[in-house]
């Protein structure tokens, strides 16, 4: 069935809002930040990595984005340019801002986090002169990433951004990707997050991130709830994830699919999220089942945490599939979810 129509006469399928970062990756891992020694540089933040995915599927992609104008400002534009997104719309800052860097801790499989430097970070000057309402109007989806609504000028242009999508009937995505960093109070953090997924044809987060979100809505942390809600709203999709414990999408029909993560030797716990969420969205794109487009997700999250990097180890269409068939040949055919039990 359709969960959502995409206007297939649109030249491009996917245009994202938000952060954009170097990370550097600890080579001497599984050992703590302090006595790590060298690095390996990638081009990362939640929504870049959504894009690099997208891309390698073969899906047509934009981004709306500030970079530094410096070295590091070069290197994300060049790294977008050779994966074939679309930069026309990405500007270089004119104030000094910088492109923000996360230094990632790896101290085990199942542990690690995350130290961003985002002090006059570069993405959080885009501003709303810098929202074209008729590249918006080309696209089939806007994707606003969180982050994108922590602080002004970037606020305002991806309230922008919602506006104008919902103008001229593009889909918006809204994944919620919390971050600390910027945010001055929870008040905040709710007022915003939910102005932007009122508006939103799909939603995507952690069941933290939807607790943030609600926080002024007096809804109970419940998943059931949550997605009673806001289906209630605009949106026709509702992901509510969970992490090594699966994550649930429930649907305007009153369905909801259970899928869980494919066994892997990780070598980070991060990383999975993006891997899901370019997966999950190709597939949607593509038409399919629910139940296959999770799985397609789930796997890729599965692959990019046994990865070093998120953007740059973004797996092929081909090769997610070769890796669902032989995770499908070693542990069973539900080994992702048992379909059908959940609806």
């Amino acid at each position: 069935m359709k969960y959502i129509e995409f206007d297939a006469s649109r030249p491009r399928d996917l245009v994202l809002l938000g952060r954009v970062a170097v990370d550097f990756n600890p080579v001497d891992y599984f050992k703590p930040l302090e006595e790590c020694t060298t690095f390996k540089k990638y081009v990362g933040g939640s929504p870049a990595n959504i894009a690099v995915g997208a891309a390698r599927h073969g899906l047509k992609v934009g981004f709306f984005a500030r970079v530094s104008d410096d070295q590091l400002g070069d290197y994300v534009v060049h790294f977008f340019e050779k994966e074939g997104i679309d930069v026309s719309r990405i500007r270089r800052c004119e104030h000094g801002e910088k492109t923000g860097l996360t230094f990632t801790e790896i101290l085990s499989r199942d542990e690690s986090s995350i130290l961003m430097y985002r002090n006059f970070a570069a993405d959080l000057s885009l501003t709303p002169e810098d929202i074209d309402g008729e590249y918006i109007k080309s696209s089939k989806a806007l994707l606003i990433s969180g982050t994108s609504l922590a602080a002004s000028p970037s606020r305002e242009a991806a309230l922008k951004a919602a506006a104008l999508a919902r103008r001229f009937g593009t889909k918006i995505i809204f994944d919620i990707d919390y971050r600390a960093y910027n945010w001055k109070s929870r008040d905040e953090i709710a007022v915003y997050y939910s102005a932007v997924a009122r508006d939103a044809d799909i939603i995507m987060g952690s069941r933290e991130e939807f607790d943030l979100m609600e926080g002024l809505l007096g809804l109970s942390g419940d998943d059931s709830a949550s997605a009673k809600f806001w289906l209630g709203q605009r949106a026709k999709i509702v992901i509510i994830k969970h992490g090594k414990s699966g994550s649930t999408a429930y649907t305007r029909d009153g369905r909801h699919y259970t899928v869980r993560p494919f066994p892997v030797e990780a070598l980070k716990s991060f990383g999975g999220g993006d891997g899901y969420g370019a997966g999950f969205l190709y597939g949607l794109f593509s038409g399919w089942d629910m139940y296959d487009c999770l799985e397609f997700g789930c796997a890729q999250a599965s692959m990019l945490v046994a990865a070093h990097s998120c953007s740059e180890e973004m797996p092929t269409a081909h090769k997610v599939r070769e890796f669902i068939k032989t995770s499908k040949e070693k542990y069973g055919e539900n080994v992702c979810c048992d379909r059908g039990e959940n609806e």
